[in-house]
């Protein structure tokens, strides 16, 4: 294993990896030694004698030990630059918008009982699953998105709160990407008078039709460092019957993913209960913990020690003769 093995995202000391330009440097002089070496070799046609002479040559073993050698010097001045990766680490606090689309579209039977029973069965699921110390705060996505409970820790209230969801008419997504951002907004302080961290779980399962546009109402989650977990919701097939008239309604998966991209979140598609239960844990663990840099210069200068371990090894191997 060498430094570039090692999961480096930067280095603290960048300025001293300058000292990196000495190994091709030491490269070029070893192959010219060589070359000089070959080049003025001397004489000797018995060749048997030459070897009971001289030794065997062991120029393999010579060529892996510079290797090794020039290796280890690569790795100890990456160490001395102090490489950093990211390390994930439990969030301590978080308030965690849930915006359920109830738009008419909700009432489709594609996914059993139907979109809108699955969605809150999945989304009590989750409420129930997130640490204590977050606070959940719901919205309601249709023509006319409301904040329907603020941010709280109190679970029982936000599953009697997603459970007296009703279909409405209409979905505009930005309208409700803005109710979330203003939820966030009243979550209590923590360490003080710091927020803690706002992100937003987005269901829906159709296309914008009223409202704000939904990637300008992203960008500006995005300009916040609010990401945005969408979950393309239902199948392409899925229809409800307006008016008289059969209407179909798949999922605008790419608004969603879109959305998601602007906000450095990401894009879950689910078109039956186990997936959407499938999309809720993977965001619980993606909001559930931060990265945050870690130095890793005694891991790198261990591997470095390693290397030039071996390389004295080949060193002493090289010189010694074997009887």
């Amino acid at each position: 294993m060498t430094l570039m093995d090692l999961p480096v995202k930067g280095f603290m000391a960048s300025e001293r990896l300058w000292w990196l330009l000495l190994v091709p440097v030491m490269i070029a002089l070893y192959v010219w030694l060589i070359n000089r070496k070959s080049s003025s070799g001397i004489r000797f046609t018995n060749t048997g004698v030459l070897g009971r002479v001289l030794g065997k040559q062991n120029t393999w073993l010579r060529h892996v030990t510079v290797a090794l050698s020039i290796l280890s010097l690569i790795t100890l001045i990456g160490a001395w630059g102090r490489p950093f990766g990211l390390d994930r680490v439990p969030r301590n606090a978080a308030t965690i918008v849930v915006v359920i689309d109830v738009s008419l579209s909700m009432e489709a039977t594609d996914v059993s009982p139907n979109r809108l029973a699955a969605a809150k069965q999945a989304a009590a699921e989750f409420t129930t699953s997130v640490p204590a110390a977050y606070n959940l705060s719901l919205v309601s996505l249709s023509g006319s998105p409301a904040v329907r409970l603020p941010p709280v820790t109190d679970r029982a209230a936000m599953l009697r709160a997603i459970e007296r969801l009703e279909p409405q008419e209409s979905t505009a997504i930005g309208d409700a990407i803005y109710a979330a951002l203003g939820s966030i907004d009243q979550a209590p302080k923590v360490d003080g008078n710091k927020a803690p961290p706002g992100m937003i779980v987005m269901l829906s399962d159709g296309t914008n039709t009223a409202g704000q546009a939904p990637l300008q109402a992203a960008a500006d989650a995005g300009k916040r460092n609010v990401p945005i977990y969408t979950i393309a919701y239902g199948t392409d097939n899925g229809y409800v019957d307006l008016d008289g008239k059969r209407e179909r309604v798949p999922p605008d998966k790419q608004t969603m993913s879109k959305i998601a991209q602007e906000t450095k979140g990401r894009m879950y598609e689910a078109d039956n209960l186990a997936q959407l239960n499938d999309a809720y844990k993977s965001i619980q663990t993606a909001v559930g913990y931060v990265e945050v840099e870690k130095e890793i210069t005694a891991t790198a200068a261990g591997v470095g020690l390693a290397l030039a371990l071996l390389a004295a090894i080949g060193a002493v191997m090289v010189g010694a003769r074997w009887p």
